[in-house]
Parts: structure tokens; C-alpha cells; sequence
């Protein structure tokens, strides 16, 4: 089955199926919300790791888990202020 050419001035992704669109313009939205999470991840295991390789139990976990929430928290009002801009 040969594919139809694409019309001229056709705009981008104008082949894809409406799912596909949907999901195409979510991917900055969920890539925001895996930095916030990420960011808290992070701090967490560092924090973990910390508290284990320090003895430090469980200051080490409290610091970093609120830098890492913080920073994800960051990332995440960053991109979307970068989103809200862009439109």
C-alpha cells in the first residue's frame, strides 16, 4: 500500500490520527511533571544514601528530600511559566 503524498503547506503532524495529536501536544505537560517528581526521587535516595554512608539517620533523608522537592517544584513552575509564554 503506497502512502499519498503530502498536500504542500500541509502543517506538521497534520498525518497523524487524533490521538496521536493529543498526545503529541501533552508531552511538554508530562515532561514537567517528571521533573517535579524527579527532583523529589532524587532527593530521597540521595538523602537515603546519605544517612547509610554517614550515619546521619534521618537528617540526612529530611535535607535533601525537602532540596529535592524544592528543586522538582522549581523545574516544574519553570517549565510551565516556559509553556505559558509560549502560546
Amino acid at each position: 500500500m503506497a502512502e499519498e503524498p503530502r498536500e504542500k503547506g500541509g502543517k506538521e503532524g497534520d498525518e497523524l490520527s487524533p490521538t496521536a495529536r493529543q498526545m503529541q501536544a501533552a508531552v511538554p505537560y508530562i515532561s514537567a511533571v517528571w521533573k517535579m517528581v524527579g527532583g523529589a526521587v532524587v532527593g530521597v535516595l540521595g538523602g537515603l544514601l546519605m544517612d547509610r554512608w554517614l550515619g546521619t539517620k534521618p537528617w540526612g533523608l529530611v535535607g535533601l528530600s525537602v532540596v529535592g522537592i524544592v528543586v522538582g517544584f522549581y523545574g516544574f513552575l519553570h517549565e510551565m511559566t516556559r509553556l505559558g509564554k509560549k502560546k
